[in-house]
């Protein structure tokens, strides 16, 4: 998709493998719960594969009988409990993350975080990590489908006060790709995060970037 026929006001970033590398924390969250109910822990690589698409089925990928686990429940209640008191130890930004949001800021542009991580951790994270530079910064929540349905997405654009021919999506899986697509929104693909440049091409990524300052020439 051409960018350079649009009037770009407004950016929707995901969170997790776009802005935060958080799979540290995730990972010890899961295994904190699979160890208080008894189950093996997994490893970083094994948690990384099963993100994306929301806490219920971040449990659901490691617990090996999902949700058929007679205390699956209350396991992805004490996930949920614990990653919300433990969810910033050892997240941080990606390197260069921190000067492009200051670039974008100084160039004006509206900026929203829009994740399938419950919405009181992407506030908590947004606020601690990038102070002043959301406008909106919203997750899973009642009421809304997750990603990859655009409800979220559609959320941010109207808090904005952008429309959809206003914005791009920033993202770096599979489930950024169609939620992107649902959005009806050009999808910058980074290749930092949770998944490499080869898996986003298979996917259908039209426009990727491997350091954080090439989206500003995504944007000229």
């Amino acid at each position: 998709m051409n960018l350079k026929k649009k009037t770009i006001k407004a950016i929707v970033f995901d969170m997790d493998g776009t802005l935060l590398d958080t799979l540290q924390d995730l990972t010890n969250a899961v295994n904190v719960a699979l160890n208080k109910y008894g189950l093996p822990e997994k490893t970083v690589a094994e948690v990384c594969k099963v993100v994306g698409n929301g806490a219920k089925n971040l449990i659901k990928g490691v617990v090996q009988e999902g949700e058929n686990h007679p205390e699956f429940e209350a396991i992805f209640e004490y996930y949920k409990a614990y990653y919300a008191l433990h969810c910033e130890e050892e997240t941080k930004p990606y390197k260069g993350i921190w000067e492009l949001m200051q670039e974008l800021k100084r160039c004006s542009y509206k900026m929203a975080v829009v994740s399938n991580k419950p919405d009181a951790a992407v506030k908590v994270l947004a606020e601690k990590y990038f102070p002043g530079c959301f406008q909106v910064a919203i997750g899973d929540m009642e009421g809304y489908n997750r990603k990859p349905a655009p409800d979220l997405v559609f959320k941010a654009l109207e808090e904005l006060q952008v429309n959809k021919e206003e914005a791009i999506y920033v993202g770096d899986s599979d489930v950024d790709l169609m939620t992107a697509m649902n959005a009806e929104l050009p999808c910058v693909s980074v290749t930092w995060g949770f998944r490499d440049r080869e898996f986003l091409m298979f996917h259908g990524a039209g426009m990727l970037i491997d350091k954080p300052m090439e989206l500003l020439e995504i944007l000229q």
